[in-house]
């Protein structure tokens, strides 16, 4: 499934050349990580059928539901934080009921899928990471493949599936709940009314600002998956591979998703 012979860098004494292969050894990883997320996703027409709709629905369950605590905490914060933040600062000038308009359109457009991101990541993310490089060390994936069982279709599939649907409607849900969040804010702490907070919302809010940001989250909720599931697959080394692998996971996940958003955020606004 998962080709886990690294490119082995050749005893060389010249400093570029080391760098020239471990280019080629970072090259190979990227690309079996794509390709296995592409097979995942030839695999989607699959999930219709009875062995995989029970598995897509938990998934789905995992992905979405289970994140709504803490998603709904950080959303909620996020957003009185950047209210607050930036209404101090718009109170010098007497535009303070400008703040609504401010705080949706960070939120469509950046901050909204990016914190998604970033909890995913952290939670449903290593979770995954931890699932399947028990498994691999374990030896069920092959078992799986004995049994003549595709672990891309099996495992891989619903789970891009969960996070490709789940993340832009948790997107919208983190929206929400920082708009409102800002609200708060904008009422209790800066004297604005419920109504100009709402008319500044409309104001500003284009839809270019919701499509771009749930682009986002569905290239986000990709890029999890690729990570995720080529770290587990591809994890040696026992309980201590394990634990590597979902720190990985993490660590990776959110560097991509962070290098991922300044680039859409460059070519749709820059």
């Amino acid at each position: 499934m998962i080709n886990q012979n690294t490119y082995e860098c050749p005893e060389c004494s010249s400093m570029f050349a080391r760098w020239g292969h471990s280019g080629l050894a970072f090259c190979q990883l990227v690309g079996q990580a794509v390709l296995l997320n592409l097979r995942a996703a030839s695999q989607v027409p699959m999930m219709f059928r009875k062995q995989s709709r029970s598995e897509v629905a938990y998934q789905l369950f995992f992905t979405g539901i289970r994140s709504l605590p803490v998603l709904s905490v950080v959303a909620l914060f996020n957003g009185m934080i950047f209210a607050i933040q930036t209404g101090i600062e718009l109170q010098k000038f007497g535009q303070e009921v400008n703040v609504g308009g401010a705080v949706t359109v960070v939120m469509l457009r950046e901050m909204g899928p990016f914190m998604t991101g970033l909890i995913i990541a952290a939670s449903v993310g290593a979770s995954i990471g931890a699932q399947l490089g028990t498994m691999t060390v374990s030896e069920e994936i092959s078992a799986l493949q004995i049994m003549s069982i595709d672990p891309v279709r099996f495992l891989v599939m619903p789970r891009l599936v969960a996070l490709v649907v789940m993340m832009p409607l948790l997107t919208i849900y983190s929206n929400i709940l920082s708009v409102a969040g800002g609200a708060i804010i904008a009422i209790t702490q800066l004297g604005v009314e419920l109504q100009a907070y709402l008319d500044n919302v409309v104001l500003y809010a284009q839809n270019k600002d919701l499509y771009t940001g749930l682009l986002k989250a569905t290239v986000f909720g990709f890029i999890i998956n690729m990570v995720a599931c080529h770290q587990g697959l591809t994890t040696t080394g026992g309980a201590v591979g394990v634990g590597k692998a979902t720190r990985s996971t993490v660590v990776v996940s959110f560097l991509v998703i962070l290098i991922t958003g300044f680039i859409l955020t460059k070519i749709f606004y820059g």
